[in-house]
């Protein structure tokens, strides 16, 4: 074997990084058991002891040590589908973007173009600016944009007079700002949250991926998601006006900790460590944060000693334990004050004139807040005070966050000037051209309030506050007339195009509506993972066995590459952080079946030749070259139709894909290299190699099917197949799910200890006066669980239209909120888009196979005959869903999954016509005289062993994932099992008999036909 040390070289390292990389995974589990065991059962406990320990070192490694935070993010993760948690895609509404800058215009024509673009978007892939274009112009082709968009906020954008075009472009970049400033803000909402490893990213369209695990509460959920954002300016008070309340707060804080006797073993304040103190002492010039409006900049950094030494504390703290401060002043065992550590005079003066109170760890927020909140210390302090949270941490960790005392204004307590008053904001320079500002623009009702608001508080803060969360809180040096601002500070470009993003927040009211949801509880969640856990063992200890007894020892070499395959796949998607979902589970447990294919071409192949007298060694070594083609095209055309699946699905989809590539690339290294390996290994010992055994010796060997003058009666059989299919899917159409025609579902599970055994018939008349009309209900795995579909509301633009939803079918059922056990919502627009987005898939999946077979075999005919094959096994798949939906004791759903299963099978399908094609090639290329008939039946007969072992090993696998794989992916597994066994029909009696009608004589002849 050539490169042997090399490839040992390439093992080695292929192992260590593996170990490296999972090694996070079984430290952050280690943590999680610690938080649940200490939390008892309370999710918040297990929040708030995870959060303590975030920026804690937990893992020394390689003479680096890695906080709990940086653990979590290298680990595996979990997707939502095995843990629990929402997923959510909002779609930022441009309608409302589009009326604001129109200063909501009543012209009928634009309301009208309007109304047209918004139906026109159900079924078309154009952005919503182009159809509000193409309807505009189609209702009045004189009618100009212009006139309706120069309003006196766009007068430097838009003027009387621009082309529609050059309006439409203004209408899309503010569009597009407006999406990413939508972004920004749920960003920042989700980390406030409080959820662990949230995952948020932009999709394109106007639409955002929102992911949050463990989440119980969607209504919360979608309050939060869905609110436009409220940017206020607020006046302050300084802390030398707030210092004495912060006294009073701690002392009464002291009576009435010991009172209700909150310190405790578990949950006390020695559990919470000086830690903002410690994490201070290099925070440096990142402790001032506060910037000033016009021709100012960020205070120095503070020099914080090593003990509590200021005369404001209430008491000397030398020679005290931090436990006995914490018991006599329970804020500030929280809280470090602000003038903490300040000696000199003059930083004492610029300390007590900014509103920034004191600094706290991220960890000990919610205490404080709880302290803070606390009626009887809420009469300690003026009415018109309030306290709010810098967002921004800072400190050597990031773990820091500013307190900033508010004045309130008026009874109702809100904020003098609100961010609806602001025209502009952007990233600028100063008059020099060196420093970054915001440069700031407010209407003409802006403008008079902001003159009076800089006038009353010159000298003093003004905070600048979104979603209730302090972003920046300048200083005021003098009335500012006119409504034009700079704000200076030690800025950096990104910090101040941040700024004058969160500024323009509230320019534009552009709420986010969720357009398609998913809710996983977490005790599905653990149901998954025992279901998939349980479908992965069974189908990998029945391969494992099958192998052994077909392939003797061979087979055990087969099963070391096979379980090192298997570890290798884990490692490689917990080094490149993908996200582990049930069809990510399904890939592996597939990847079982077709990893060993790989060693069944090479075993096949040592058995030719070793039946035509060569000796072992010889044998092996010629098998392995004579396997290499067939394999690698194999392989390749698989990895494309994967690479397809990846790059028109979405979410659990592309975790498959992700998973299949990667169990494609490895089990080649595994399938060849390592048992190459072990192989040589043996007979450099002189050990024996034994590739069958007495049961399975000269199985398919010496076959003389004549599969070429049968082809007609193939023909004949699969075209009355597909004819009943194609009939029962004209007369009785599919089991569409909410994927393609949109609408909400629910699985419900009932107690029937409680309501007795469930009827289908009962719970569809229970729902149909709360739903406005009767939804469709089945059983859905065990017989007290159904799922619910239903098109209730889900056309409605009302952002409380889900909870509504939610709440009919609780109420209507007489249920608990926990008995919903998963839901989900495709909104029409998102269903339009994965329709078009799967025939966009399978079309690129047939284009890409044709090309490649036609590249490599270099005779149209190949792929002609590849491709009818593929068609062939779409349709008898597409035929069996049609015509068994409501008869098989399981779903029969086409939605997302079904598509992925339908790229699968066409993978699948077109490894097994490539070794087919690739043997009948060979065999061509060498009996040059033969009847061509003769030659191609024996090229079939030649690889009837690996196609009946290939496919009875993933037929065993995907069986397992069918009976024990859990009921979300059960119809998507038995779509993989009739493709499996069609596609294996289709490779010998559909594939080649059309090569053979289109053109054999081409084929040897080498010309084209």
């Amino acid at each position: 074997m050539q490169n042997r040390g090399a490839i040992i070289a390439l093992a080695i390292i292929l192992v260590v990084v593996c170990l490296y990389q999972l090694s996070f995974t079984f430290v952050s589990q280690k943590y999680e058991d610690q938080a649940i065991e200490f939390a008892a059962g309370d999710p918040d406990l297990k929040r708030q002891y995870l959060d303590s320990i975030a920026n804690e070192p937990v893992y020394n490694l390689f003479v680096k040590n890695y906080t709990f935070n940086e653990v979590q993010s290298n680990e595996l993760g979990l997707g939502l589908d095995l843990k629990g948690g929402m997923n959510v895609t909002l779609e930022v509404s441009v309608v409302d973007v589009i009326k604001s800058m129109a200063n909501n215009s009543q012209d009928p024509t634009f309301l009208k173009a309007l109304e047209d673009a918004k139906l026109a978007q159900q079924n078309s892939q154009l952005d919503f600016v182009t159809l509000f274009q193409q309807s505009f112009e189609a209702i009045d082709p004189n009618a100009e944009l212009a006139a309706i968009f120069a309003t006196l906020d766009l007068q430097d954008k838009v003027k009387i007079g621009d082309s529609n075009d050059d309006v439409i472009n203004v209408i899309k970049q503010e569009a597009d700002d407006a999406i990413s400033r939508s972004f920004n803000i749920l960003r920042t909402r989700i980390d406030k949250f409080g959820v662990t490893q949230p995952n948020i990213q932009q999709l394109g369209s106007g639409r955002i991926l929102v992911e949050l695990p463990g989440v119980k509460d969607p209504e919360r959920v979608h309050k939060l998601l869905q609110g436009t954002a409220k940017l206020e300016f607020w006046e302050t008070y300084t802390f030398g006006e707030s210092v004495q309340y912060l006294i009073e707060i701690n002392k009464a804080l002291k009576d009435v900790v010991a009172r209700e006797k909150l310190v405790n073993e578990q949950n006390d304040t020695s559990q919470v460590t000086p830690s903002p103190i410690e994490a201070l002492k290099n925070a440096g010039d990142e402790v001032a944060e506060g910037t000033a409006v016009e021709d100012t900049s960020k205070e120095e950094g503070l020099d914080l000693l090593d003990a509590l030494t200021n005369d404001s504390l209430a008491e000397d703290t030398s020679g005290i334990s931090f436990d006995e401060f914490a018991a006599e002043n329970p804020l500030f065992a929280l809280l470090t004050p602000a003038d903490y550590g300040i000696e000199t005079v003059q930083d004492q003066e610029a300390v007590y004139a900014l509103p920034r109170l004191g600094f706290a760890a991220v960890k000990d927020v919610p205490k404080i807040n709880e302290y803070l909140s606390r009626p009887e210390i809420q009469g300690l302090m003026p009415r018109d005070m309030k306290f709010l949270w810098t967002v921004k941490p800072i400190g050597e960790k990031n773990n820091i966050l500013e307190l900033i005392a508010i004045k309130t204004t008026g009874r109702d307590g809100k904020a003098r000037l609100e961010g609806d008053k602001i025209s502009n904001a952007f990233q600028d320079f100063d008059q020099y051209s060196r420093s970054p500002e915001i440069r700031m623009q407010m209407n003409a009702e802006g403008a008079k309030e902001w003159k009076r608001m800089t006038g009353d508080n010159v000298g003093k803060a003004v905070a600048i506050v979104l979603d209730d969360y302090v972003y920046s809180y300048p200083t005021v040096q003098g009335e500012i007339a006119g409504g034009n601002s700079n704000i200076t500070g030690n800025f950096t470009i990104n910090e101040a195009k941040d700024l004058a993003n969160i500024l323009k927040a509230g320019k534009l009211p552009a709420p986010a509506r969720i357009v398609e949801e998913a809710v996983v509880g977490p005790s599905l969640g653990a149901e998954s993972i025992r279901s998939g856990f349980m479908s992965f063992i069974i189908a990998l200890v029945l391969v494992l066995i099958y192998m052994i007894f077909y392939y003797n020892n061979a087979g055990i070499a087969s099963d070391i590459a096979l379980l090192a395959n298997i570890f290798f796949i884990i490692g490689v998607l917990a080094s490149v952080g993908a996200t582990l979902t049930l069809p990510g589970i399904a890939g592996i447990v597939l990847t079982i079946g077709m990893s060993v294919d790989a060693n069944i071409l090479i075993f096949e192949r040592i058995r030719e030749e070793m039946a035509q007298g060569k000796g072992l060694r010889l044998a092996i070594a010629d098998g392995y070259s004579a396997a290499y083609s067939a394999i690698i095209d194999a392989n390749v055309t698989t990895f494309l139709t994967a690479l397809v699946l990846f790059l028109f699905g979405s979410g659990p989809i592309q975790g498959f894909a992700t998973t299949l590539m990667i169990g494609i690339i490895t089990s080649l290294f595994s399938a060849i290299f390592i048992t190459r390996l072990i192989f040589d290994s043996r007979l450099n010992k002189n050990k024996s190699i034994k590739f069958d055994t007495g049961l399975t010796k000269g199985a398919f060997k010496n076959l003389t099917i004549d599969w070429v003058s049968k082809r007609k009666i193939y023909y004949i059989i699969s075209g009355i197949v597909i004819a009943i299919g194609i009939s029962s899917i004209v007369t009785s159409g599919f089991n569409l799910g909410v994927d393609f025609q949109g609408g909400r579902t629910y699985v419900v599970r009932f107690d029937e200890s409680k309501t007795g055994k469930v009827s289908t018939a009962d719970v569809r008349a229970q729902l149909t006066a709360p739903l406005e009309s009767a939804p469709e209900v089945k059983t859905f795995g065990p017989s007290n669980q159904v799922k619910i579909t239903t098109t209730y509301l889900i056309n409605s633009a009302d952002l409380e239209a889900d909870d509504i939803a939610r709440k009919a079918i609780i109420d209507g059922l007489n249920i608990e909120d926990d008995q919903i056990m998963s839901s989900q919502k495709v909104g029409p627009t998102i269903a339009d888009d994965i329709k078009v987005g799967a025939m966009k898939a399978v079309a690129a999946a047939l284009v890409i196979i044709f090309l490649y077979i036609l590249l490599r075999f270099r005779r149209w005919t190949y792929g002609a005959g590849a491709i009818l094959a593929l068609s062939h096994d779409v349709l008898v798949v597409l035929g069996i869903f049609s015509i068994f939906k409501g008869i098989l004791p399981f779903s029969l759903e086409i939605d997302q999954a079904f598509i992925a299963a339908i790229l699968t099978v066409m993978g699948y399908s077109i490894n097994d016509t490539v070794v087919v094609f690739d043997r009948i090639r060979e065999y061509l290329g060498i009996h040059h005289k033969k009847d061509m008939n003769t030659v191609i039946n024996s090229a079939l007969n030649s690889t009837i062993s690996r196609t009946l072992n290939t496919s009875i090993t993933i037929a065993v696998v995907l069986i397992a994932i069918v009976l024990f794989g859990g009921e979300v992916i059960r119809g998507f597994a038995f779509a993989l099992l009739v493709g499996v066994l069609v596609g294996t029909y289709s490779s010998v009696c559909i594939a080649t008999p059309v090569v053979v009608d289109f053109g054999a004589k081409a084929l040897r002849s080498g010309t084209k036909k």
